[in-house]
């Protein structure tokens, strides 16, 4: 049987520092109407005290490139979230690219073989790639998928939108992110 083939190694480091932080990525918009928007969803939001207690806790860096764009209703309602917990967290480092920026990074992030936004990528202190996130929750990517494999995904994307709607705090997207920080950060398997 053959090898499967090797991609080339992504110096995690060099990317990260090539991203922006938040407040330059938002001055930087690609469409500036987007940013009221960034904005109204941020201050919306507010983290749970034992999340945000956890966060400011943190024992090292966590790293994350995301991968983002603001035209993209995804990244307006998941990027703020990212933000608030950078903010809960100061060990908890966040710099924004475009797909076009690194388009050898991004392209072994597609979801189903599509291109979708946002990645998050998590990287622990030494920039080693722990896992990622992304365009959506865990469970709306399942309904995504589940809508594609009957052939409605119209009906999936309303019941994705149903949950958006009730879970205004985004706490799917915070305990999916948790989850990934906690990797990047420990110390044992």
């Amino acid at each position: 049987m053959p090898r499967p083939a090797t991609l080339p190694l992504i110096d995690w480091k060099s990317v990260f520092e090539s991203g922006l932080e938040y407040a330059a990525w938002l001055t930087s918009a690609e469409a500036p109407e987007q940013h009221d928007k960034l904005a109204a969803q941020h201050s919306a939001l507010s983290l749970e005290p034992a999340v945000a207690g956890y966060l400011a806790a943190l024992p090292r860096p966590v790293h994350v490139v995301a991968i983002a764009e603001d035209w993209c209703g995804d990244v307006v309602r998941h990027a703020p979230v990212l933000q608030h917990m950078a903010e809960a967290g100061p060990q908890l480092k966040v710099r924004y690219i475009s797909r076009e920026q690194h388009p050898d990074v991004f392209l072994r992030f597609l979801t189903n073989g599509g291109e979708a936004i946002p990645k998050f990528i998590f990287l622990s202190d030494r920039f080693v790639e722990c896992g990622s996130w992304g365009p959506m929750p865990e469970g709306c990517k399942e309904l995504i998928a589940r809508g594609k494999a009957c052939g409605d995904v119209a009906a999936a994307r309303k019941k994705v939108a149903a949950r958006y709607e009730q879970d205004t705090m985004r706490r799917e997207v915070v305990a999916d992110l948790l989850k990934l920080v906690d990797i990047a950060v420990s110390r044992e398997p």
